[in-house]
């Protein structure tokens, strides 16, 4: 007996199910992992969902008002690791990725 299309896209629903609910439960292991017991009540704002978003903004969240005429200081650069150098790439293409810089 062929299964009629209604039926293959339900199987694909049900697997799209099962791998959501694996990855929101490596979520937990990993969260469990890294981020202290006494911060889970908050667990919500560390899953890799919230973590691709930029919080709404507040009323107490503000800009950075410079001086007229203010010139930032040319400091030196911290010599990295290539290892260290690569996290630091990776690290800013991730958040201009999600839009926060």
């Amino acid at each position: 007996m062929h299964c009629p299309p209604i039926c293959g896209r339900r199987k694909q629903e049900v697997k799209e199910r099962k791998v959501r609910k694996t990855e929101k439960d490596e979520d937990k292991e990993v969260l469990k992992k890294l981020v202290s017991r006494k911060f889970w009540k908050w667990k919500k704002v560390f899953g890799k969902k919230e973590s691709k978003r930029i919080p709404v903004q507040k009323i107490w969240d503000h800009t950075i008002e410079l001086k007229e005429g203010f010139t930032p200081r040319k400091e030196k650069v911290y010599s990295l690791l290539k290892e260290e150098r690569e996290k630091v790439q990776t690290f800013v293409e991730d958040q201009l990725r999600k839009g926060y810089i």
